[in-house]
């Protein structure tokens, strides 16, 4: 069984700055993944040709459960309100995470988290000559109990804040949120904190299950995405490798591949 984690950065291809769903969909597909935790990702957003990147991704994985959580609705790099619960499932101009799973899914989970109160960055708009002041985006973890060959297991996708000391506080607030739900359980996605001090924040309840460098792209020089096992005695994590992947042509993010269970060819 292979999880893997990617922040899209919505998709965008690095060479002329324009999303290509067909080359989108390539790279999703070539990760081959069961479990699959996106970030960065765009519903309805008119830099995005309006697509819908995780309909684009089910298909491309063949994913026959999968969630769209929004974070933000209007434009991340302009003006925006936080998501509801009644943007769940149609509003337009939405920005998020989400999850797919080939395998089916037993239940749902949301934890919505708070942004860096003290945080507001400028934002420059070339075309109109004039900046624009943002505040730090509300961020989210959902989490899928799954049915797979090798048990149940609980997955999540998360992508913390960028702000220094606040997504370490994330970071405390979704452990212990896993540890609630059906074990084993697997922290996927871009938590925007180096190795070091993801180990350090999940000290001895946590295993990292994968390392190298994932940004910035096309040279990436820190791992701000991670694979992340919680140990707990009562539901032992499988086995588990990272896998190498293919440095594909869109997004500042580079995937991470985990295969979960006995040899390298065990789904």
């Amino acid at each position: 069984m292979r999880l893997a984690t990617w922040n899209l950065q919505h998709g965008v291809a690095r060479a002329d700055g324009l999303v290509d769903p067909d080359a989108l969909s390539q790279a999703i597909a070539v990760l081959d993944a069961d479990v699959l935790a996106l970030q960065e990702v765009d519903r309805g957003q008119p830099r995005s040709g309006s697509l819908d990147l995780t309909a684009l991704a089910a298909e491309a994985m063949g994913a026959t459960a999968w969630r769209f959580h929004p974070t933000l609705i209007g434009d991340p790099a302009r003006s925006w309100r936080p998501a509801d619960d009644a943007d769940l499932d149609q509003t337009p101009h939405a920005y998020g995470i989400a999850l797919l799973s080939r395998h089916p899914v037993v239940r749902w989970h949301t934890l919505r988290l708070e942004p860096a109160s003290s945080f507001r960055a400028p934002v420059v708009d070339v075309r109109s000559r004039s900046v624009h002041w943002i505040d730090d985006e509300p961020r989210a973890a959902i989490a899928a109990t799954i049915d797979a060959p090798l048990g149940q297991i609980t997955v999540a996708s998360a992508h913390l804040t960028f702000v220094p000391g606040a997504n370490a506080r994330q970071l405390r607030q979704v452990l212990p949120w896993l540890r609630t739900l059906p074990g084993p359980r697997i922290l996927l996605g871009d938590l925007n904190l180096p190795r070091a001090l993801v180990r350090a924040v999940g000290g001895a309840g946590s295993t990292l299950l994968a390392r190298g460098a994932t940004y910035p792209m096309p040279s990436p020089l820190v791992q701000l995405d991670h694979a992340l096992g919680i140990v707990d005695d009562a539901a032992a994590l499988p086995p588990s490798r990272q896998l190498a992947v293919e440095r594909p042509v869109v997004s500042d993010h580079l995937p991470v591949l985990v295969q979960l269970g006995h040899g390298a060819g065990e789904r």
